[in-house]
């Protein structure tokens, strides 16, 4: 208890110190929201009882080819996810950040992987954020037709509406279409074995988060990286964090993840065991 304490009190002191923050969060952000992290097949499974039945985890789930075998079964699984997300209130700890943020000379970015916009919907402007597996909160067309004027762009799903059959886990009609040749649509998000989506969205927010970078490292100034909920399995968002801080004196990385919360070796790292609210709000607590 004591180490975890004093661990806290490190992270406050980086925080504090500052100049800019780079915010980068998994799947476990959301666990405080109420949202599931599909943590290995049976957190899937659990998360989404028909799909057991069907022996099917979330690499298999979540692949493009569905829209053309079955969209039914693709509506209902992103359909789902996306009524889930817009029910579903950001929790406090999104305040937290953005207004450790807020308080920085440099501001602050997200860099997520995370597909629900819950970022944005917390005041994030969406100059801030980048997510870098797409966000359900577009769509963009499955591509059946080569002359669809919409064929490379993508619109807010704002409106659409998906009725999903929980027993089942099956859209019910009419499901997405496209409005530049009434083809299937499909959420903009980057799924397993993807050859279509349309990364311009996701290319102007990496664009943006690496102009925020370099302006900020060039200051030769005291950084912070908060990374919380990021896994191992799909470690695109510890890669980031890590790849942030490496070679840089001045940046401290603090990872928050109750379960795999190791560092880079390097005594300016700290290691947080804890959930992302609960370690925000305790680390938030230090700072007042």
């Amino acid at each position: 208890m004591a180490a975890l304490e004093g661990s806290l009190v490190r992270a406050a002191t980086a925080i504090r110190e500052a100049k800019f923050m780079l915010i980068c969060a998994g799947a476990g952000m959301g666990v405080d929201s109420g949202l599931p992290d599909f943590r290995g097949p049976e957190g899937f499974w659990k998360a989404y009882p028909p799909l057991k039945e069907r022996g099917l985890t979330l690499p298999e789930t979540s692949t493009p080819h569905w829209f053309d075998s079955d969209p039914a079964f693709a509506w209902g699984f992103f359909g789902h996810r996306m009524n889930l997300y817009n029910i579903t209130s950001p929790h406090e700890g999104f305040s937290i950040l953005k207004r450790w943020g807020e308080g920085m000379p440099s501001g602050c970015f997200v860099f997520t992987s995370n597909v629900d916009g819950h970022f944005q919907r917390a005041g994030f402007a969406e100059e801030q954020v980048m997510e870098c597996h797409g966000c359900l909160q577009y769509l963009q067309c499955c591509g059946g037709t080569r002359d669809c004027p919409k064929r490379n762009e993508i619109w807010p799903s704002s409106g659409v509406k998906v009725e999903v059959d929980d027993a089942t886990l099956n859209a019910k009609e009419p499901l997405p279409s496209c409005p530049g040749c009434d083809g299937m649509a499909r959420p903009n998000v980057l799924m397993f074995d993807d050859y279509t989506f349309e990364f311009g969205r996701t290319s102007t927010q990496s664009s943006h988060c690496d102009q925020f970078l370099r302006r900020g490292v060039a200051l030769k100034q005291p950084f912070v990286v908060v990374e919380i909920g990021a896994g191992l399995a799909v470690p695109t968002v510890r890669y980031k964090s890590e790849r942030t801080v490496s070679g840089k004196d001045q940046g401290v990385l603090i990872r928050i993840n109750p379960r795999e919360p190791d560092v880079p070796a390097s005594p300016r790292h700290i290691s947080l065991p804890m959930g992302g609210l609960q370690a925000l709000a305790a680390i938030d607590k230090l700072l007042m």
